[in-house]
């Protein structure tokens, strides 16, 4: 849940005002950023408006550049904000959680219900605590064996939907294609929520609406009604499952249908605080963390990374010879193109950043798309290169990582309010992949069918958003 957005309500004639200023940023060669002039000591200009343009949603890093050479802290009165885009700023910013004080107030709570998003301190680390204990250690190798059963449940059945022409799964020649999002990325991360949490198996379709129509309420006033409606259906459900398992709990099985652990609704059914059970809109505003942090991360992790290890062979080769090579393949990712945008933060008291004031109380937008692509801290940053020396490759750590000229990244931020889906996101994406590069052989990118960047013959850049569509063709 670090996904950040602006969110505006605009009359029609700033609507076309806004498009009107899109327009006026020509689409650049990737890695170059339009010239938008210079002071009189010859510093390059920003205009604020080229956040709002395609240019930068497809090409952002040469902004960013700017932004972290000459704006460190950058004052948008456009959008009202304050871009921190360097990593030990946003790193310093992450760890004070006095001083920058947990995301704006009913930017999340409103479709989520009362979650610790917005909370900071002591009441932060309790409601955290709720849940994060199922989220890490040996709760997550429990999950395992159900991660791997519904991956290959789900690509078993693939030739199902290729006798049904589907149109994302077609047998040529020998060889197979499929749109991996389509296929597989999309629905795979949520089906696991779903079983993890302890979700009954019919339940599965309608998890897909609370999932799709809670995400989509978080983006802006036209969905937020829709993502109401759906939080309270959910909370609906959830209260007749809790009354269920708080007389019987259910579990996860082992590859032999042994139990191995109880899943999380009915641990969190057992779970007291100041010697009360918590109550089922409590568990539900769990639940629905839970499932933000380990769906669209993880999906856009599975595209990202299959992207851009099959656009760089010698790498992909070295992970198929070496499985714990898909770990650093997944932290490389996260920290080349991470589907994750930063953390909007509110500072408690008034301060100043490289010469810039920022009043008490105002936006400041964590970049970590810019932080994962300094040169100060990664060497080449624009490289896709899960060997780099500079990257911390190991288990997920709330602290971060900073030694002997490792760094982690910071897809899912640092300090008290990292990510919560990060670790299930790491398992999925990981435990998901190595089991498709079992059952595809021989794959590869149809480029033929992917979109282009403005040449009209290299691949589209993947930009500040996941790769949508992933068309892949391997031997049958």
């Amino acid at each position: 849940m670090t996904e950040f957005a602006f969110i505006e309500e605009l009359s029609d004639d700033a609507h076309e005002e806004k498009n009107q200023r899109k327009q006026e940023f020509p689409l650049m060669p990737e890695g170059e950023a339009f010239d938008m002039g210079t002071d009189e000591s010859g510093k390059p200009l920003i205009d604020p408006r080229i956040f709002d343009a395609p240019e930068f949603f497809r090409n952002p890093y040469p902004y960013y550049r700017i932004l972290r050479d000459h704006y460190p802290v950058f004052h948008d009165k456009l959008h009202n904000t304050f871009w921190v885009t360097r990593y030990e700023d946003i790193t310093e910013c992450y760890f004070d959680d006095e001083g920058f004080n947990t995301i704006p107030k009913g930017s999340s709570s409103g479709v989520l219900g009362n979650t610790q998003l917005e909370l900071s301190g002591v009441e932060h680390r309790r409601r955290r605590n709720l849940y994060g204990q199922h989220l890490v250690g040996k709760a997550l190798n429990n999950r395992i064996p159900a991660i791997e059963h519904l991956a290959d449940e789900i690509i078993d059945g693939w030739t199902n939907l290729k006798e049904k022409d589907s149109p994302f799964v077609k047998d040529e020649n020998g060889r197979r294609t499929i749109e991996l999002g389509q296929v597989f990325a999309n629905e795979f991360p949520i089906r696991v929520v779903c079983e993890v949490l302890g979700f009954p198996k019919e339940s599965q379709s309608q998890f897909y609406y609370w999932y799709n129509s809670m995400m989509s309420g978080l983006g802006g006033s036209d969905t937020h009604k829709m993502g109401v409606e759906a939080r309270q259906d959910l909370e609906d459900y959830v209260s007749e499952i809790v009354e269920k398992r708080r007389e019987k709990p259910t579990y996860l099985y082992d590859n032999d249908g042994n139990p191995i652990s109880k899943d999380i609704i009915s641990k969190l059914c057992e779970t007291k605080v100041d010697g009360d059970f918590l109550s089922s809109e409590e568990i539900t505003s769990n639940i629905a963390l839970v499932v933000g942090g380990g769906g669209e991360t993880t999906r856009g992790a599975i595209m990202n990374m299959w992207a851009l290890l099959l656009r760089h062979p010698d790498q992909f080769s070295e992970v198929l010879k070496h499985e714990e090579n898909w770990d650093k393949a997944f932290h490389e990712t996260l920290r080349h193109s991470s589907s994750i945008g930063g953390q909007p933060r509110h500072n408690s008291f008034d301060i100043e950043m490289h010469g810039v004031k920022i009043p008490a109380g105002s936006l400041m937008q964590m970049v970590d798309f810019s932080a994962n692509h300094d040169d100060r801290i990664f060497k080449d940053p624009e490289k896709f290169n899960i060997f780099r020396e500079d990257l911390y490759s190991g288990k997920l750590l709330r602290s971060g990582y900073a030694k002997e000229g490792k760094c982690s990244h910071m897809a899912f931020g640092v300090g008290p309010h990292l990510c919560p889906g990060a670790w299930i996101s790491h398992q999925e994406a990981v435990v998901g992949s190595k089991i498709m590069s079992k059952r595809m052989k021989n794959p590869k990118i149809r480029e033929d069918l992917m979109p282009k960047d403005i040449d009209g013959k290299k691949p589209a850049p993947m930009g500040i958003i996941s790769v949508r569509d992933l068309w892949l063709e391997f031997d049958l």
